[in-house]
């Protein structure tokens, strides 16, 4: 096993999080002539997951987008309706594109290199960190890391951890079935079975959809569940004759676990392994374009990683959100039809965006019902908002 050359900088995984750290200092000055090293077991080409985000205006990263939705559809017992957007567009990102486009850039920048590989092992030297992978080791000054170790959220207890999981299809109908100017948000329509479960549709004409069954609970399903599930629900739409073109899974961490604590001096974690996914609802590509764009000045001005992040209001209320589903798992229904009913589209995205006022966000935290749940919940969880 041999030690390589020390670089400035090494990113440990090459998803979402690493990806655009390394594009971000791509881009900026202060970072020419720093070697740069991305690690990753594979090889990102293929569409492994497909990533959505609601957004005003033009975006950063409109000229890649696969579609846009000014509407979406929210169904459940209590609620359902088609919602204007009102300015806002959902938007829809393939991995595939995101990946192809950005190695693009990296792979013409000699700064930059690739090794493919399994990372083992990573600690503290006296001047940097050492990545220990399979077959080499590999030495920095500074790291970022967003490579997610579970066990790290499982085996503690102080914190609730629940899992967006799921399973899509990418389907091609014969007739025009599906309605394309309107994405399906969330469909509680379906049975619940004890959980927060519900269907997730994205079409991208009248003929072509990503259909996707989700959950938000603590214990994964067999991939038959989830797929008999959509077969009935495609069933259910009237659609009869169809073909699967691309099919899809995930399993995304949502806690308010305190990653953070796990920066030190030179090593960062990101992504993910950061703490960078929304716990309230796995979305996790705005916050990455966000995060990393912070992130990459405060490594202008600042040496020590473990000031980075500061906590606030809002991982304090997406406490209380998880709390409050990981207790009475089965009220996920009732929770999100309480909110989009009760509350105005451009509140719910300013609130989900952490943009809102002091005033607007506690109003849909105290109106969301069912409400003695949520405030059992605030009392109870309130100390480890000021616990460091």
């Amino acid at each position: 096993m041999n030690i390589h050359t020390t670089y400035d900088f090494i990113i440990t995984g090459t998803g979402a999080a690493g990806l655009m750290v390394a594009y971000r200092m791509s881009l900026d000055s202060y970072f020419e002539g720093k070697k740069i090293l991305l690690i990753d077991r594979d090889n990102k080409t293929s569409n492994d997951r497909t990533w959505c985000y609601w957004e005003k205006g033009t975006g950063e990263w409109d000229f890649l987008l696969a579609k846009t939705w000014e509407n979406i559809y929210f169904g459940s017992k209590n609620y359902s309706g088609l919602i204007s957007l009102g300015g806002y567009k959902y938007k829809m990102l393939r991995s595939s594109d995101f990946y192809s486009f950005v190695y693009k850039i990296l792979r013409q920048n000699p700064q930059f290199e690739f090794v493919t590989d399994d990372v083992v092992n990573i600690s503290e030297t006296n001047n940097g960190v050492m990545i220990e992978t399979k077959y080499n080791q590999y030495h920095a000054k500074k790291v970022f890391n967003s490579i997610l170790d579970t066990s790290i959220i499982a085996s503690q207890n102080k914190f609730p951890y629940l899992k967006q999981h799921f399973v899509g299809w990418f389907v091609k109908a014969v007739s025009p079935v599906f309605k394309e100017n309107q994405a399906t948000f969330m469909d509680f329509k379906i049975h619940q079975k004890g959980n927060t479960r519900f269907m997730y549709v994205l079409p991208t004409s009248p003929y072509e959809a990503l259909i996707e069954y989700t959950l938000f609970s603590e214990k994964l399903l067999k991939i038959e569940e989830y797929e008999e599930e959509i077969k009935l629900y495609l069933t259910n739409l009237g659609v009869s004759d169809y073909k699967i073109t691309e099919k899809e899974q995930g399993n995304i961490p949502m806690t308010s676990y305190p990653f953070e604590k796990n920066n030190s001096l030179n090593l960062m974690q990101i992504g993910s392994a950061g703490g960078w996914t929304k716990a309230s609802t796995g979305y996790t590509f705005a916050k990455i374009a966000k995060n990393t764009k912070a992130l990459i000045e405060y490594i202008k001005y600042h040496d020590d990683f473990r000031k980075f992040y500061c906590k606030n209001r809002y991982w304090y209320f997406d406490l209380i959100f998880l709390d409050v589903l990981h207790r009475n798992n089965e009220l996920g229904s009732v929770v999100f039809s309480s909110i989009f009913k009760d509350n105005d589209i451009k509140d719910v995205f300013m609130f989900l965006d952490e943009k809102g006022s002091w005033f607007d966000d506690a109003k849909i935290m105290f109106k969301t019902k069912p409400s003695l749940q949520f405030v059992i919940s605030a009392i109870l969880n309130l100390p480890k908002m000021f616990k460091k």
